[in-house]
């Protein structure tokens, strides 16, 4: 049996995949069953969120014994193959139309070698454009106020003094860090330079994967700029900054039944500084549409914690990113010389390091986590986090912490807690208003590492529609929806202004009608749809973690697989457990904690290299 036919026997790879390698067979019936089979791999690396396969590495995106080539020899069958361009150059776009693009080791499907490469291009030139500095030392009264206790080891302020002398600022860090807090007052600074220039107040964008992560980091700076009122910072400053946020998509201008957006190179965005926080979560193709629209002149913000998961689509943007940026906070004197106008030469440190090949700028905030005092989740974070399986058991299995639960070997953990969760869940289809029930929506959330099995969220998500209707609540109805039902959308749509990842509620009119409801514009103005005109969705009164990235819920269920499962990692707990903010739960084994911590969610990618080429 040929590696191909064994790969879709085996259901390795999906009917897309195959159908990809079977096009290119009726094209060419003497294609060798090698470069076959290395097309569909390489789209089925795409669909696991990989910008292409890594052929000496093949057998790891399949679970079985399989006769894989030698990657040598493998390598030279592609090279020969006329389905295949071998690039000279990394930045060139790659050469003739074949549909597979060799390079680096990858294979890749065309688009995303050419997404790679336009967004290499597109962040070293934002990166490499010069900003007016003008007189920074007179930016020093006010930085004083921003930053009243500055030193040289002032992450915050650090960031802030370097978002004057550079045009892409990277400000990474874990949650409570102050990432949108510190971008408020860099803001403020910015502001400030361009009035102290005799310029008009730049136009700021605030921006995110998903309503709910542009309305979180909207609703910080809402909160950051009433403190920095307090403090009677000039209002005509603070007036400047903006007080909503919207999706990268809507950012963008999504046009109906089509991939592109009406912001490309040819028209790019009309603001002077766009900040994008979650940048963790946005994928290969969102991420270069995005640098593409970024206009000559504007600075781009990128906030994000390293940490977490990669985006559920193709890429590790932002890994790649950082990773090109140098060694961590290591900067070169020009560097360390932006706080000297602002705080002077006390404590400056000599500098670290050399210049990184990309000239990007990453500033890493360590201190605080936001808790509420009944969540003290830095501990068990940071374990999760250096992959210190001992010390996260240890604080999971503490009875002091009296808001972080773990149900250790429990066979079902939900089942004592059937009670609790229905009265959330119930409570969701008596709410006043729809934006009522879509604000209760995030007072609790089932999460899961997996979609399938007894743990996964299709699973939970059927249990937990059971419950309601064995308790008496709302009949499913023809189309497959109910009264109180949570949808998350799993497909974009551009023509609904609807996106994977979107949640929303079901609740029916006073006439008796069902409406999906999803988030608008305003908090207290969500959308209305006949549910059976939604794109493709499903219900989430569970969900997987990676559909949970950008959000965050009073209390958090994580449910970990029985069994050692391929997609457990230390990224994928961190992730989360930092969602909840005021109750934690975790179910599962020790066995299956110390796997997931043993394991780093890593992504196949060209990006960082070209990044850090010359």
């Amino acid at each position: 049996m040929s590696l191909l036919d064994a790969l879709y026997a085996g259901g390795h790879l999906r009917t897309l995949d195959h159908a990809l390698a079977q096009s290119l067979r009726r094209l060419d019936g003497d294609t060798p069953d090698a470069v076959l089979a290395a097309a569909a791999l390489a789209s089925l690396a795409v669909a696991k969120g990989h910008a292409g396969v890594r052929l000496d590495a093949a057998g790891t995106l399949v679970d079985a014994e399989l006769p894989w080539p030698d990657a040598g020899a493998w390598m030279q069958q592609l090279t020969a193959s006329p389905w295949v361009d071998v690039p000279r150059e990394a930045m060139w776009p790659s050469p003739g139309s074949a549909p597979l693009v060799l390079e680096g080791g990858l294979l890749y499907l065309r688009r995303y070698r050419e997404y790679e490469r336009a967004l290499a291009l597109g962040l070293r030139r934002i990166a490499s454009q010069p900003v007016p500095e003008g007189d920074i030392a007179a930016l020093a009264p006010l930085f004083g106020t921003l930053f009243p206790h500055a030193t040289h080891d002032d992450r915050q302020a650090r960031a802030a003094a370097l978002a004057l002398r550079h045009a892409l600022l990277l400000v990474t860090g874990g949650p409570g860090t102050g990432k949108t807090t510190t971008t408020a007052r860099l803001l403020v600074l910015l502001v400030a330079q361009a009035t102290l220039s005799g310029q008009a107040s730049p136009r700021i964008a605030l921006a995110a994967p998903t309503g709910r992560a542009a309305e979180r980091m909207a609703e910080s700076v809402r909160h950051a700029v009433q403190a920095l009122a307090a403090q009677g910072l000039d209002a005509d400053l603070l007036a400047s900054l903006p007080t909503t946020g919207t999706t990268l998509h809507r950012l963008l201008g999504t046009i109906p039944d089509s991939p592109r957006f009406r912001h490309d190179r040819d028209s790019p965005l009309p603001y002077d500084i766009v900040v994008v926080d979650e940048a963790s979560m946005i994928d290969l193709p969102l991420m270069a549409k995005l640098v593409d629209a970024v206009a000559p002149g504007t600075r781009l913000v990128l906030l994000g914690d390293p940490d977490q998961l990669p985006s559920v689509e193709a890429g590790d943007v932002l890994a790649a990113i950082l990773g090109a940026a140098g060694g961590g906070d290591a900067i070169a004197r020009a560097d360390a010389d932006a706080l000297q106008p602002l705080i002077g030469d006390a404590g400056a440190p000599a500098p670290v390091g050399g210049e990184a090949r990309f000239p990007g700028i990453r500033v890493h905030l360590e201190q605080g986590w936001r808790q509420s005092e009944a969540l003290q989740l830095a501990p068990l974070a940071s374990a999760v986090r250096e992959g210190d399986a001992d010390a996260a058991l240890s604080r999971l299995r503490d009875g002091a912490l009296s808001n972080i639960h773990f149900h250790e070997n429990l066979a079902d953990p939900l089942a004592a807690q059937r009670e609790v969760l229905l009265a959330h869940f119930r409570a969701l289809g008596h709410a006043a208003t729809p934006a009522d029930a879509l604000a209760q929506s995030t007072r609790l959330r089932l999460l899961t590492a997996v979609r399938d099995g007894p743990q996964g969220a299709r699973t939970l998500n059927a249990r937990i529609e059971r419950w309601l209707a064995e308790s008496g609540g709302p009949v499913r109805a023809a189309q497959g929806h109910v009264h109180g039902q949570l949808l998350i959308v799993t497909e974009n749509s551009y023509r609904h202004r609807l996106f994977n990842g979107d949640i929303g509620v079901c609740l029916r009119d006073a006439a008796g009608t069902l409406v999906a409801w999803f988030p608008g514009d305003a908090v207290d103005a969500p959308r209305a749809f006949h549910p059976a005109a939604l794109p493709a969705h499903e219900s989430a009164f569970a969900m997987t973690v990676h559909k949970a990235q950008g959000s965050e819920f009073d209390a958090v269920w994580l449910l970990l697989p029985a069994r050692g499962n391929r997609v457990l990692s230390r990224e994928l707990v961190y992730t989360g457990i930092t969602r909840a903010r005021r109750e934690l739960h975790v179910a599962g084994s020790e066995t299956v904690i110390r796997e997931a911590l043993s394991r780093h969610a890593s992504r196949w990618s060209g990006l960082g290299w070209r990044l850090g080429m010359r």
